[in-house]
This record gives C-alpha cells, structure tokens and sequence, in this order.
C-alpha cells in the first residue's frame, strides 16, 4: 500500500511561481510511475505531467509545457511539480498520482494510488 500527500499549494498572483510535492510512503517508490493530474471547479479532472521511475523521462500537458517541470528524488520518496508563470486558469485542485506499472498507466489517469489534493489558486 502506497500513501500519497500533497503539499505546498496555495494563493498566488498571475505570473508566480509555486512547487508542489507529494510525499510518497512505501519502500518500493522508486520504482513507481508518478504524475500529477488537476480539476477545476465544474471540470473534469485532466492529466499535468508524469515522470517515470527513474526520473529519465517526463512527460507534459500542452497547457503547462514550458511552464511547468516534473522531477523526483527517490531517496526521499517525493516528486515535486515546478510551476512558472502561472495563470488564472491554473487554478484548481492538484493531485499526486502513483502506479507500480508503466507511467502511461499514470498518464492515462488509471493510477491505483491518488492523494487528497492541495488547492493551487491564481489570481489575476
């Protein structure tokens, strides 16, 4: 069993920058494809970025690419989420997601590890 908790969400104004993490328990972390994932108010949930266990290959939404990066120290069981230039629309609930199978299990939102989520809002 893997637990997963988010943290460093928060409000910020158009043009800052925040970093998530996600604190992952379990000795077998290190081998887990990661990812991030977030939902807006009144929208579904849809995929941020992922990374595989290694941490050699990232993965990005069209809407963050260049904006946001994806990256993970297994020795402290956390990947993060850097978020530049934030906008309005990046306001929403952010998620860690986990899979011990490929990262395109993750990527495809069929992770079988979620956190609760932490609030990223952005004001203009």
């Amino acid at each position: 069993q893997v637990q997963l908790v988010e943290s460093g969400g928060g409000l910020v104004q158009a043009g800052d920058s925040l970093r998530l993490s996600c604190a992952a328990s379990g000795r077998t972390f290190s081998t887990y494809g990661m990812g991030w994932f977030r939902q807006a108010p009144g929208k579904e949930r849809e995929f941020v970025a992922a990374i595989n266990w290694s941490g050699g290959s990232t993965y990005y939404a069209d809407s963050v690419k260049g904006r946001f990066a994806i990256s993970r120290v297994n020795a402290k069981n956390t990947v993060y989420l850097q978020m530049n230039s934030l906008k309005p629309e990046d306001t929403a609930v952010y998620y860690c997601a986990a899979d011990p199978g490929s990262v395109r299990v993750v990527i495809d939102g069929l992770g079988d590890y979620w956190g609760q989520g932490t609030q990223v809002t952005v004001s203009s």
